[in-house]
């Protein structure tokens, strides 16, 4: 069976990683699973509407 999640490495600006740090602990999540979640909603958008 294929995993479901991969670990990657990804260099973030430390202004991004606090502003993502402190949304998730508002939403009860880990870094992580909000990156998930933004991505995901950021992709499931993608391409933008002309």
């Amino acid at each position: 069976m294929k995993p479901l999640k991969e670990k990657v490495s990804i260099t973030l600006d430390v202004d991004v990683i606090a502003k993502i740090k402190a949304i998730a602990e508002e939403d009860d999540r880990s870094f992580s699973q909000y990156v998930n979640l933004v991505l995901r909603k950021y992709l499931d958008s993608y391409p933008p509407a002309q």
